[in-house]
């Protein structure tokens, strides 16, 4: 059974930068070296690692944040699992050990980013996890040499995720974006048609949260992965 814990020093954080080339494909352009694991290590940040019989499957890096307002919390820079162990629970594993971690230093809620156009990884975030789309930033990071992007801007939900909160309050739908469940192939396939997908949900994502709305569920059918919207805050 997959176990999880802190890296523990240098060479493990040399194995996590491994894994960022199998995982996102990355150059070195892209790739967090081993230093930075150093550094966050330092100040507060949170280094977890998924092992498997001792080798590493996966990793989850977060650094502490300062809101405008004093607050702190976790921000989740990144979390990959190998290929071969997708869809076997261990990034909910990563997920909840950071929760656990989070709590017990008296940090209640991390942040972080996702693709609107990963519709599986949306379904995780948003009905699994519970968390809330309260903002929305066009290409966020500029040019990536992910293999994963396909050559489209970095276009990122901001995924909050109040760690207090006990159960999410029924959805009382407002807006819908729905998402072609194809848009994986296309980004391989119809890099055109995927970013007129990607500007079509980015515009409705950025009007539906300027007029107060919310993206705090999530909807999955044979064809469509539909981003559900409300009026209510999820606090």
């Amino acid at each position: 059974m997959t176990s999880i814990r802190p890296l523990a020093g240098r060479h493990e954080y040399a194995d996590a930068v491994s894994l960022q080339r199998i995982i996102w494909g990355w150059t070195d352009l892209d790739i967090l070296p081993v230093r930075f694991f150093v550094v966050a290590s330092g100040i507060g940040g949170q280094l977890l690692g998924a092992f498997d019989d001792g080798f590493l499957c996966g990793f989850c890096l977060s650094i502490p944040g300062v809101k405008p307002d004093g607050s702190v919390y976790l921000h989740s820079h990144m979390l990959g699992v190998l290929p071969e162990y997708r869809n076997t629970g261990v990034g909910l594993q990563l997920k909840l050990a950071q929760k656990e971690d989070a709590l017990a230093r008296g940090i209640p809620r991390v942040e972080w980013t996702f693709d609107p156009l990963d519709l599986k990884n949306a379904y995780f975030n948003i009905e699994k996890l519970g968390v809330v789309v309260r903002a929305y930033a066009p290409n966020h990071y500029g040019v990536t040499t992910s293999r994963l992007q396909a050559g489209l801007p970095t276009d990122r939900c901001i995924a909050d995720w109040d760690l207090t909160r006990k159960k999410r309050p029924p959805i009382e739908v407002a807006a819908r974006i729905p998402v072609p469940s194809e848009i994986a192939r296309l980004k391989r396939t119809d890099p055109n048609e995927a970013r007129e997908v990607q500007q079509r949900v980015g515009r409705l994502f950025q009007e539906y949260l300027a007029n107060g709305l919310l993206a705090t569920g999530f909807e999955r059918t044979a064809d469509f992965g539909t981003y559900l919207f409300t009026s209510c805050p999820s606090k």
